[in-house]
């Protein structure tokens, strides 16, 4: 990516952690407090369920986990910055108790950020991609990992007719623009993962596109992020839109995006998906 950055693909700080992720990709195990996920809503909207299943996916290898109070599937409503707060900070300050694993919180509000980086969160991560400049403040005066993630729109109208000269190009143009105003700002570009947000803007061809074109995203010279757990282009490649069928084809995808260089993985299946990192990693 040119003198704009002088990151390592392979290299991600994040407040106490510095993670070299050359040979061995991250899992982040996916923790939604929210009533309307579009996978798992309402199953971990309690504090004590949350708990229990953040507990299991410690227990299933998991690097990191994702804290999010609010869903970001296409047609869903924003929620307070209350409400977010009152869904995410208790979860975030009782695992903090117990574990020293790293932590991220899922919010495009810096209000919500501030709050969880003051419960001991060590990752934003950010859907909107760092685009509000108080989130930008509030990363330059901590120490803090971010995902900066490109979304096409707002998720309550991004799939409605999302267009683009060239997805890949422009994609790629968002992250190099972004990097080089982080760097500007007082963020390492060690701190910075980026994810070009699958099914976030974007119609299946878009997605296609991204997925077999990752060589391009890697020229960045940034760690990569994908989510791609459950995602829909799962349910409308193969035909079925039932959700409990989506687990395997996930497995898949991040075996694939593994082998194309992906080296953090934010997914629900904890186990199944680190098994199929180790498995690919075993035979590079």
């Amino acid at each position: 990516m040119s003198e704009r950055n002088t990151g390592r693909a392979d290299i991600w700080q994040a407040g106490r952690f510095t993670w070299n992720i050359s040979q061995k990709g991250l899992i982040m195990g996916i923790l939604n407090v929210t009533p309307d996920s579009f996978s798992d809503g309402g199953r971990y909207d309690s504090l004590e369920s949350a708990l229990v299943h953040a507990r299991r996916m410690i227990d299933e290898g998991a690097d990191i986990l994702d804290i999010g109070g609010e869903s970001t599937r296409p047609g869903s409503s924003p929620v307070s910055i209350k409400e977010e707060i009152s869904r995410t900070i208790p979860v975030i300050k009782r695992l903090r108790a117990e574990t020293e694993i790293a932590l991220s919180i899922d919010t495009s509000k810096p209000e919500v950020a501030d709050e969880a980086l003051k419960a001991g969160v060590d990752i934003i991560n950010d859907v909107t991609g760092f685009r509000c400049s108080r989130m930008r403040e509030l990363c330059t005066g901590s120490t803090c990992g971010l995902v900066a993630m490109h979304m096409l729109g707002k998720p309550d109208t991004m799939q409605t007719r999302p267009q683009y000269k060239d997805v890949v190009e422009e994609v790629v143009a968002f992250f190099q623009k972004l990097a080089h105003q982080l760097v500007l700002e007082g963020i390492e570009s060690s701190r910075l993962v980026i994810d070009p947000g699958i099914g976030f803007g974007k119609s299946l061809d878009h997605n296609l596109r991204l997925l077999k074109n990752l060589k391009k995203l890697q020229r960045l010279n940034l760690p990569i992020m994908m989510g791609l757990s459950r995602k829909s282009l799962i349910a409308t490649l193969l035909g079925n839109q039932a959700m409990e069928d989506r687990e395997f084809p996930t497995v898949a995808l991040t075996a694939f995006t593994r082998a194309g260089g992906v080296l953090i993985h934010r997914v629900h299946a904890v186990r199944q998906n680190i098994e199929a990192l180790r498995l690919i990693e075993a035979l590079r």
